[in-house]
């Protein structure tokens, strides 16, 4: 039987069988959906709500605030610091401590580098000066 199909002949379709896939590919979807029902407004997107007319009927309502969306709002624009107890990404984990790991103690001359001025330094520093000066005026 093989024999008698010519190369790059196909078989022709069957709608039968295409309709059992298809059917079989819908119940398989069908379990595993779960419908969601609890919608709501993405904190983490800027809106820009625009003001009712002021002599409307239908906008008496605007004085009330919901607490509930006001609070995550608020959440939505914290550090990730403040929102999460511990990193949630390996990305995170980069500078998640910030506080220094020893306290910097100013009059410990071995850990503080101020900057400190010598007679080279402090004529460089004029001669610069009076350098830039001549170029503005010019």
């Amino acid at each position: 039987m093989a024999a008698d199909k010519q190369k790059g002949e196909k078989d022709p379709v069957n709608f039968v069988h295409q309709n059992a896939i298809l059917c079989e590919t819908i119940a398989k979807e069908n379990r595993h959906q779960k419908l969601f029902k609890d919608y709501g407004i993405n904190p983490f997107k800027k809106n820009h709500p625009l003001t009712g007319k002021p002599n409307s009927p239908y906008d008496a309502d605007d004085g009330q605030e919901d607490s509930h969306f006001l609070t995550v709002i608020k959440r939505a624009r914290q550090e990730p610091v403040k929102k999460y107890v511990t990193p949630q990404t390996e990305a995170m984990e980069y500078g998640w401590i910030s506080r220094p790991l020893i306290e910097q103690d100013v009059t410990d001359k071995r850990l503080s580098f101020h900057r400190s001025h010598s007679n080279i330094t402090k004529y460089m520093d004029a001669a610069w000066r009076i350098k830039e000066q001549q170029e503005n005026l010019n």
